[in-house]
Parts: structure tokens; C-alpha cells; sequence
């Protein structure tokens, strides 16, 4: 029974992260996504079903068009492959609760923030507002404790960005700003704090490691999304022991 439910975590992550590859793609454009089926974007061709299925299509087409060998970028399988593996593991992690819910959604929402930022630099409201009512129905359902944290995580998470926004003129986007205050609520005050560290982190590590081997160029618009998305998973599913950890050293 396990090992069915982790494989078919797994199969339905990727038939989903191939769905957040096109929403991440199309919504901040514009661009349908309900009714219209997927195509080329370099020779247009309209693809067919057996062209769309999660990796598979992928590596059986060696990573190109059938139509006009141009490359498929590797961030469709890549998205694919890393939702299923975070599906998967959350039900190894939390079971069959509530909590995988919430996991689920929040693994949701990174996989549509990677995508869109990567490509256009964007963090669309439409996403962060489909998926606020769910969260909040969850933190009602099942309460982050103290019952004030989730409340001060959002005001605080969206106000720190805030000021680093007006003291940097510009060094981080409104679309971080009110990602945070998302997150905020989604992990509560403590874990916020801790996701802002590490995506810090991440991005001034990766950052300059970029910068050194000529990928960006200095004072280049980076987009800052992944690092939050990166650090917010490690948060969720690893905070426990990375406080007692810090606590432990003081």
C-alpha cells in the first residue's frame, strides 16, 4: 500500500508539474490555458497527446521538437520530475493528513513561482490569490500554534520586504513582497523568518558563484523568486532540526 501511494503521488506530481509548466508559462502573458492546446514555440506546431506526457515524451524525443528538432528546454521534464519527487515525499513524510494538503498546495504554488520568475522575472497575483483562500481554509482546519503566529508571519514577512524595497529603491520586486506575506501565513512567524535567512543566503551564494563564472553580469536584474521557493521547501520540511540545531549553539 505504501510503496502504490509514493508511486502514485509520484505519477500524479509530474502529470501536475507539466500542468505548472504551462500555467507558470502562459498566465503572465496572458496567454490561455484552459482551452488551448500546447505547441512548438518555435515552428508553432500544435502538439499531440502522445508529445505531452510527463518525461516520457521528452526522452523518447531526445529532448527535441518531432516537427522541427529544435531543443526542448530541460525545465519541462526538470519541473515534471521535481514535483513528483516532492509530492511523493510529503505523503513519505506527513501520510495521509491534512498537512499533506497543505504541503501539496504549497509545493503547488512553488512549482507555477519558479517557472513564471525564471522566464519573465514575474510573480503573478492571480497565483498568489487562487491559492490564499486555501490556505487560510487550512490554518482554520488546522491551526499553526501559537494561533497569532501565521497572522504576524504574513504582516511581518510582507513589511520586511517592504522596507528592503524602499531603502534599496528597487532591490527587491512587489511580487517578493507579497509572496512573503503568503508565506507568512502559510508557515507561521519563526519559519518565515528562518525562509528569509536562507533565501538570503542562497542568493547571495549563488550569486556571486554566477557572477564569477560570467553567467550574470554585476548589478544585473536576477530573479530572486527560486532562492525564496528553495528556502521555503527546506523550511517546511526541515526547520525542526535546523532550529534545534541554531538553538542548541546558543
Amino acid at each position: 500500500m505504501e510503496i502504490f501511494a509514493i508511486g502514485f503521488l509520484f505519477v500524479v506530481g509530474m502529470v501536475f508539474g507539466s500542468f505548472f509548466n504551462v500555467v507558470g508559462l502562459r498566465l503572465p502573458k496572458g496567454i490561455p490555458f484552459s482551452n488551448d492546446r500546447s505547441i512548438c514555440p518555435v515552428c508553432r506546431h500544435q502538439l499531440s497527446w502522445y508529445e505531452l506526457i510527463p518525461v516520457v515524451s521528452y526522452l523518447i524525443q531526445g529532448g527535441k521538437c518531432r516537427h522541427c528538432a529544435e531543443k526542448i528546454s530541460f525545465i519541462y521534464p526538470f519541473m515534471e520530475l521535481l514535483t513528483g519527487f516532492l509530492f511523493s515525499y510529503s505523503y513519505v513524510q506527513l501520510g495521509f493528513t491534512l498537512e499533506l494538503i497543505k504541503a501539496l498546495l504549497l509545493i503547488s504554488l512553488s512549482m507555477i513561482l519558479v517557472v513564471s520568475d525564471i522566464k519573465y522575472m514575474i510573480i503573478p497575483n492571480k497565483v498568489l490569490l487562487f491559492f490564499l483562500p486555501f490556505f487560510i481554509v487550512l490554518n482554520i482546519f488546522r491551526p499553526i500554534e501559537p494561533w497569532w503566529s501565521p497572522i504576524a508571519g504574513a504582516v511581518v514577512g510582507f513589511s520586511m520586504i517592504a522596507l528592503i524595497i524602499i531603502v534599496s529603491r528597487g532591490g527587491m520586486g512587489a511580487g517578493d513582497m507579497k509572496l512573503f506575506g503568503l508565506l507568512g501565513l502559510v508557515l507561521g512567524l519563526p519559519k518565515v523568518l528562518l525562509t528569509f535567512f536562507i533565501a538570503c543566503l542562497l542568493g547571495s551564494v549563488f550569486g556571486i558563484f554566477f557572477m564569477l563564472i560570467g553567467i550574470i553580469k554585476r548589478k544585473q536584474p536576477v530573479p530572486f523568486g527560486p532562492y525564496i521557493i528553495i528556502a521555503t521547501l527546506i523550511t517546511y520540511f526541515f526547520s525542526d532540526p535546523i532550529l534545534h540545531f541554531y538553538f542548541s549553539l546558543i
